[in-house]
C-alpha cells in the first residue's frame, strides 16, 4: 500500500510511537462490548490496537484516501467507516454509552470539544489526544494563567484529568508542539444548574474578552454594582477569580431577571 501523505489541510500528524500508544490503549481499557467511536484514525494507530479488544469498532473520517485504506484493511463487521467531518456528524445516531477517542485535529479542538459537550449525555467518558496547551486549559484551576473560557464551558459539563504527555517525536511528522491525552467523564446533573447554557456561552466569552480588566469592567454591560452585591460577588475581581458555580450563578441571575 503506497504511503500517506500528510495534509496539512487536516491537521494530520501521525502517531508512531509504540510505547506512547500502548499507554494510550491502557488508559481507555477498552472491553469488547465497548461502543467505541474512534475520531480520525489516521493510518490505523489507535484502531488496531482497539480492535485487539473490541467485536467492533465506529470511526469518524473526512480523508477520503484514508477511509480508502481503512477499507481495504479492515472488513465492515469489524470497523465502521462514517465518512464525514467529526464537527458535522450526529453521535446520537450510535446510540448512547458511546466511548469517544481520538488524535484530535488541533486545528478544530476547540470547536470539536464543543459540539461534543452537545452529546454527554451519551457520553460514557472520551480519551483525546489534543496539543498540551489545550489540555492544560481544560483542566485548569480558577486563579491560574490557564483557567479560561475552554476551562468554564467544558468543566461544567465534565471532569477532566491530563493522563499523559506526549512529545513531538511521537509523531510524524512531528508537530511544533507538545501533546497530552486528556480524559473527560460527562458529570452528573449539577447541584447549581443553569437555566441557559447558551446565556452561560455569552456571558463567559465576554467576561474573559480582556482577561486584564475586572468583572467591573468586562460585564458592565450585564451587571451594575447592585447586582454584583446581590450575587456575593467582588466586582474588583478578574474572570480568571471565579469558579465555574459563579458564572453559573451569575447566568440564572440574569436569566431570572429577564423572565421578570
Amino acid at each position: 500500500m503506497s504511503q500517506h501523505i500528510p495534509r496539512k489541510r487536516f491537521g494530520q500528524n501521525f502517531l508512531e510511537d509504540q510505547g506512547v500508544i500502548g499507554d494510550i490503549i491502557y488508559a481507555i481499557n477498552p472491553r469488547q462490548d465497548d461502543v467505541i467511536v474512534e475520531i480520525g484514525p489516521g493510518l490505523g494507530a489507535l484502531t488496531q490496537p482497539l480492535l485487539a479488544h473490541l467485536k467492533h469498532l465506529h470511526c469518524v473520517e473526512i480523508d477520503r484516501d484514508i477511509i480508502a485504506r481503512l477499507e481495504k484493511r479492515y472488513s465492515a463487521d469489524r470497523l465502521t467507516i462514517h465518512g464525514i467531518d467529526a464537527l458535522k456528524f450526529d453521535f446520537c445516531t450510535l446510540g448512547d454509552k458511546l466511548r469517544i477517542v481520538g488524535n484530535l485535529p488541533y486545528n478544530i479542538s476547540s470547536p470539536l470539544l464543543f459540539h461534543l459537550a452537545e452529546y454527554n449525555s451519551r457520553i460514557v467518558d472520551m480519551h483525546f489526544m489534543l496539543q498540551k496547551e489545550v489540555v492544560d486549559r481544560m483542566v485548569a484551576e480558577p486563579s491560574t494563567a490557564d483557567y479560561g473560557r475552554l476551562s468554564v464551558m467544558l468543566q461544567y459539563r465534565f471532569y477532566m484529568e491530563k493522563v499523559l504527555d506526549v512529545p513531538p517525536e511521537a509523531f510524524n511528522p512531528p508537530p511544533k508542539v507538545d501533546s497530552a491525552v486528556v480524559r473527560m467523564i460527562p458529570l452528573p446533573k449539577p447541584t447549581l444548574a443553569c437555566q441557559h447554557i447558551g446565556q452561560l456561552e455569552q456571558l463567559v466569552t465576554q467576561a474573559f474578552s480582556q482577561r486584564r480588566k475586572t468583572l467591573r469592567n468586562n460585564l458592565k454591560e450585564w451587571l451594575d454594582i447592585t447586582d454584583f452585591e446581590q450575587l456575593g460577588i467582588n466586582p474588583g475581581l478578574r474572570p480568571e477569580n471565579l469558579s465555574v458555580e459563579d458564572f453559573v450563578r451569575m447566568t440564572n441571575y440574569l436569566s431570572s431577571r429577564l423572565e421578570k
